[in-house]
């Protein structure tokens, strides 16, 4: 399969996750819920999508176990809103790019202010 049909698959299968998170899931585990991006199996049998959470907003942990619970009924939906022949199986992951960034921005911010203050 060629590399532009499993991105726009891939693209396809983040927007109505990111609908489903936003709009029809009710589990109080799940917080607010970004998410950030999906890889696709070559076969189209298997999808790693991953998301954020704001910080503040709830344990990745628990808002993991609450997708996990839910990766049936979210199966179901895709199968019903996609045109593709095999739905995926889904699977959830915490993308720790985000936190990475705000660690990098904070040590970047810290590393400014102390040259700032030896500095003449």
């Amino acid at each position: 399969m060629s590399g532009g049909r499993l991105e726009k698959v891939a693209e396809a299968i983040k927007e109505e996750v990111a609908q489903i998170l936003q709009r029809e899931l009710k589990d109080p585990r799940i917080g607010f819920v970004t998410v950030t991006h999906v890889t696709i199996t070559p076969d189209l049998h298997h999808a790693m999508v991953y998301f954020s959470m704001l910080e503040g907003h709830g344990n990745a942990a628990e808002t993991e176990a609450g997708l996990k619970s839910a990766r049936g009924f979210i199966r179901k939906l895709l199968g019903e809103r996609l045109k593709i022949r095999v739905t995926p199986e889904v699977t959830f992951r915490a993308d720790p790019s985000l936190s990475e960034m705000a660690r990098i921005s904070k040590l970047l911010g810290d590393v400014k202010k102390s040259t700032e203050e030896t500095a003449p």
